[in-house]
Parts: C-alpha cells; structure tokens; sequence
C-alpha cells in the first residue's frame, strides 16, 4: 500500500462488544471511497481482547496499523499516540471507537478540506445520552466558551478532520495534561464546523467515568483559561471589602449605639470566612502546580510496547511522541 492520503485515528479501550462493527463499518467506508485511506487503532492498555481483535485485523488488512499502549494512559493521551502513529500526506480523521462518531461522514468532512480549511470540526446538535450528561457537557461547553482565552466551539468534541500541518504541530506540543479540542483551536489556520447528530453507542458500556470527565474538565480549564488564577485575587478582594465593612458595621455599633459583637460569633464568622477563601485559594494555585510539577518531569507521554503495519510486526519501541518538557 502506497502512503495513505487519509488516516482514520481511533482510539479504543475495552472496545471487543463494538469492535466487529467499528470494523465492518470502517471497511464499508475505505471500500467506497476512491482515497488511499489507513486505519491507526490505538489500544489504550484494554483489559479484555481488545488488543487481540486488533492484532487479527491488522495481520489479515494491510489498511489497518495498531498501535498498542504500555498500560492505559487515558483518551486524549491515546489519541495523540495515533496523530502521531498516522503516515496520512493530507488528512487525519478523528473518530471515537465506540461508532458515537460516524465514520460515513468522511467525505462531509473531506470536502470541506478541499475547500481550503485545515480543521473540519463536528458540532453536535443532538446527543442520545442521559439528560445529566447533556446537561452537564451544555454548561461544561458554555462555561469554557465564556472564561477561555482561546475560541472553543460550543458542543465540539475531538471528531474531527484536521490536516497534516496541524497533525504535525499537535505532535509537536509536550503537553502533559492534554486537551486535544483546545490545543486544535489554540493551534488556529481555517476552521470551519459541521453539524451531525450523535449516536448511541453501538455496543457495551461507557468508558469515560465522572472521575476521567472531571479530570478532562480540568485540562480544559487550567490549560485554557486565565479565570481560575483570577479568581483567586477577586475571592481576596471580596474578603477583604466583607471585612472592612463588618469592622466600620462594629465601629458604629460601638461609638453610636454602645453595642459591639461578642465572642464567639464574631470571631466564628472571621475564621470561616478567611480560611475558606484561603484554602479555595491554595486550592486553585494547587491545580496549577500539579501540572508544573508533572510537566517538569520531562517523561514521554506515552510509551508503546508493540507496532503491527502492513501484516509485518515491527520491532517494540519504547518511546514515542516528544517528551513532555
């Protein structure tokens, strides 16, 4: 197989229920389309066959290149493995394993690449989850569209289509704690959004825990936005000004109307007040060292134990991508 003109990325952990159809719909496409495509799957450490349903499928396809993880090192590391696993000369297709993202809509997106734009990002306008979930990813959306110092499209997720120059400049940002949606629009070049409706998962249970959700939240907004150190200062000025006006309150109690606070309720609300706001404080600047800490480090993102391209099994590497420095 020549170099593919387009590389399908999908990132997959504990996938075997979906991985039949992610397959069987991946080849549907490749076959009717007139582009040279691969497929990278990365195995994120699965824990049940996953690794294995992938190592048939790239031994039997040369279309298919695996790439498989030294444990589980989470979604949006995954997934930088494949941007930087994908040989495409002009075009990643960012898809998710579980089929919520179609893979039909490649060509949507492709022509929207020959249209000139360098990021063809999806838009979702319709999601079949839960009501919590919808709602919590609306207000997670629309709260990082008002504090981020960096345009992220409302209801965009990592689906995309975005061109090698960009791939390239993604593989090239060490980043530790990784926000793929805001790195690509940090990253700028023509942009442009398509609108679809979310699936279902074709088959098995959510990956992503509200622990996994958080945390991504998180990357998004310390990575993302100035707001939360901010915050800091304007929490200390609120306290300041709810303190001064609480003392000119006593001042006049006391030399007007010969009433001053006594004990304990007084010096409890002091103490609840000053120290909350100090520790939501130490809190925020916490968030803010962890990640200096962690990026400091300067170890690999990620490292991969095993390549499979072209039904030839390549040599382990143990490390890929650029350090995080």
């Amino acid at each position: 197989m020549s170099e593919p003109q387009i590389s399908i990325v999908a990132p997959l952990y504990n996938e075997r229920e979906s991985f039949p159809h992610l397959v069987a719909r991946l080849n549907a496409v490749m076959d009717a389309s007139p582009l040279r495509i691969e497929v990278v799957l990365i195995d994120d450490g699965s824990r049940d066959n996953t690794a294995a349903l992938m190592q048939q499928v790239a031994l039997t396809d040369d279309r298919y290149h695996c790439v498989f993880l030294s444990r589980n090192y989470g979604h949006q590391i995954a997934l930088s493995a494949g941007i930087a696993s994908a040989r495409a000369t002009e075009a990643l297709f960012i898809i998710d394993g579980d089929l919520q993202d179609p893979p039909e809509l490649l060509t949507d997106f492709y022509d929207k690449y020959l249209e000139g734009y360098d990021v063809v990002y999806a838009i979702r306008k319709k999601r079949k989850e839960g009501v919590f979930k919808r709602l919590a990813y609306s207000m997670f959306y629309r709260l990082m569209r008002s504090i981020s110092y960096v345009d992220i499209p409302l209801d965009s997720g990592d689906f995309s289509l975005i061109s090698r120059r960009v791939a390239d400049v993604l593989s090239q940002m060490p980043e530790e704690s990784r926000f793929i949606r805001g790195m690509r629009s940090w990253i700028g070049f023509s942009q442009i959004g398509i609108e679809y409706e979310r699936d279902a998962r074709v088959a098995g249970a959510p990956k992503y825990s509200f622990k996994m959700l958080r945390k991504l939240a998180y990357n998004g907004i310390f990575n993302f936005s100035e707001y939360p150190i901010k915050l800091v200062t304007r929490l200390g000025l609120i306290t300041f000004t709810i303190a001064f006006l609480y003392l000119i309150q006593t001042l006049i109690k006391k030399y007007f109307y010969g009433d001053v606070p006594q004990g304990f309720t007084a010096t409890l609300f002091v103490i609840v007040l000053f120290s909350g706001v100090q520790l939501i404080a130490l809190g925020l600047i916490g968030e803010y060292v962890l990640r200096i800490f962690f990026q400091t480090k300067g170890r690999p993102l990620y490292i991969v134990k095993e390549v499979i391209r072209q039904k030839e099994r390549q040599p382990p590497r143990p490390v890929e991508a650029a350090p995080a420095r």
